[in-house]
């Protein structure tokens, strides 16, 4: 009997633990205002974060020449595509963001922006708004 008392507590804590778990994720901005070389190390940054911390938040925000690796047919210094590991990434959650003011400075239009990213106002404005209002931790590779 009290085995089987035992058994039930036990299930009933982890299925309330389950949940909690899940809403201690680490959040995590990561910051790029660099070019396509740089967003190659933060790529393999943002997978290797994700193998191991399966459950993390990660968002990628970039404005000035961190965008470029966001937009259509950007590729590496070996000419490999970035839409492939950014989806493979957007996938397992990530979010990956390109700054509005950045794309009219340099005179880029919206539609040049490769998916899964998305547009913000302000690269700068929205690392800030997540770190103040949303509790996440700033990493710059």
């Amino acid at each position: 009997m009290i085995r089987k008392a035992l058994q039930f507590l036990f299930i009933a804590l982890a299925l309330t633990a389950g949940p909690a778990l899940a809403a201690d994720a680490t959040k995590v901005v990561y910051h790029i205002n660099e070019g396509t070389e740089k967003a190659a190390m933060l790529l393999r940054n943002v997978k290797n974060h994700l193998a191991a911390e399966p459950g993390a938040k990660i968002v990628v925000v970039g404005h000035n020449a961190g965008i470029d690796f966001m937009l259509q047919g950007a590729q590496d210094k070996n000419g490999n595509p970035f839409d492939v590991p950014m989806e493979e990434l957007a996938d397992k959650g990530v979010e990956f963001k390109v700054c509005r003011n950045t794309l009219t400075g340099r005179n880029i239009p919206e539609s040049k922006v490769q998916a899964p990213a998305t547009i913000v106002p302000s690269g700068v404005a929205e690392v800030a708004r997540l770190q103040a209002k949303e509790g996440f931790v700033y990493l710059k590779p």
